[in-house]
């Protein structure tokens, strides 16, 4: 079965994006160390995810704020507001993390990419006063995430060793 053979559209989020949906569609997104947090509200029958690359934005020296994890969880809290959906409304999943590169500087306490997002993704989470309701995070292997924003259901592949996705569109 092709998960990509449907009457839905089909997007393919990349890292740094956000998508935000009012109407049925089919997300997919492939993760390394990046995570993706998922958001649904049954009741409006929307759904949000953000692909974030890095952990945390500081407004005076980056760009580009939708690559990072603390900014894309609240911004996508922020827009579901808007609708008048309460954060004990929404569901959320959480995605991605993984160490992808083995490596050793001498310095074991330090935390990889992959364990910054999952952190910060967790703690902005609390933070916004979210309930997490599924978490498939860190390991060694990259996820590929199918995220249909009408449901909030996600289907996970975990990716093998060498494995490479291509997406056409």
């Amino acid at each position: 079965m092709n998960i990509l053979e449907t009457t839905l559209p089909v997007i393919h989020l990349k890292a740094g994006e956000i998508y935000i949906a009012e109407k049925p569609t089919l997300v997919a997104t492939v993760l390394g160390s990046c995570i993706s947090v998922t958001m649904f509200n049954n009741r409006f029958k929307i759904g949000a995810i953000c692909h974030g690359a890095l952990p945390l934005y500081d407004k005076y020296k980056y760009g580009e704020p939708f690559k990072y994890v603390d900014f894309s969880i609240s911004y996508m809290v922020s827009r579901l507001s808007n609708y008048g959906i309460k954060t004990s409304e929404i569901e959320v999943k959480l995605f991605g993390g993984a160490d992808m590169f083995s490596f050793t500087n001498g310095n074991e306490d330090k935390l990889t990419v992959g364990q910054q997002n999952i952190k910060v993704a967790l703690n902005t989470i609390k933070e916004e006063k979210l309930r997490l309701s599924i978490s498939d995070t860190g390991g060694k292997r990259g996820r590929k995430i199918f995220f249909y924003t009408h449901t909030g259901e996600v289907l996970l592949k975990r990716l093998k060793k060498g494995e490479v996705l291509i997406h056409e569109k």
